[in-house]
C-alpha cells in the first residue's frame, strides 16, 4: 500500500539527517497517514479512504466529502476518490 493521502495526493518527501559533525545520510518523511470513515450527505453512504491529518483538516474546512471531492482536481485525487466524485456528478442533476 503506497503512502499517499487519497484526497490531497500528498506523499513521502526525502531529505537528509544532518549530523553535529555535519555528515549527511539519506532519510524519508512521511505522511501522517490515518484509515477514516467519511461520510458523504448526498450520497448518503459512507466511504473509507486513507487520508493525511491535514488533508483530513481541509475536508471538515470545505464543509465535508462532497464540497472537497466537486472542488479538489482529479489529478489528486485516488482512483476510490474519482470513483465517488463521479457518483456525486452523477447524483447533482437528477436533484435538480
Amino acid at each position: 500500500m503506497s503512502r499517499i493521502c487519497e484526497l490531497t495526493g500528498k506523499g513521502r518527501l526525502t531529505g537528509n539527517n544532518v549530523s553535529h559533525a555535519n555528515n549527511k545520510t539519506k532519510r524519508v518523511y512521511l505522511p501522517n497517514l490515518q484509515n477514516v470513515t467519511l461520510m458523504s450527505e448526498a450520497l448518503d453512504r459512507s466511504f473509507r479512504f486513507r487520508v493525511s491529518t491535514h488533508g483530513l483538516r481541509s475536508v471538515e474546512h470545505n464543509g465535508g466529502l462532497d464540497n472537497w471531492l466537486l472542488k479538489t482536481q482529479d489529478a489528486k485525487l485516488s482512483k476510490t476518490a474519482l470513483k465517488v466524485k463521479r457518483e456525486l456528478k452523477k447524483q447533482a442533476p437528477a436533484a435538480a
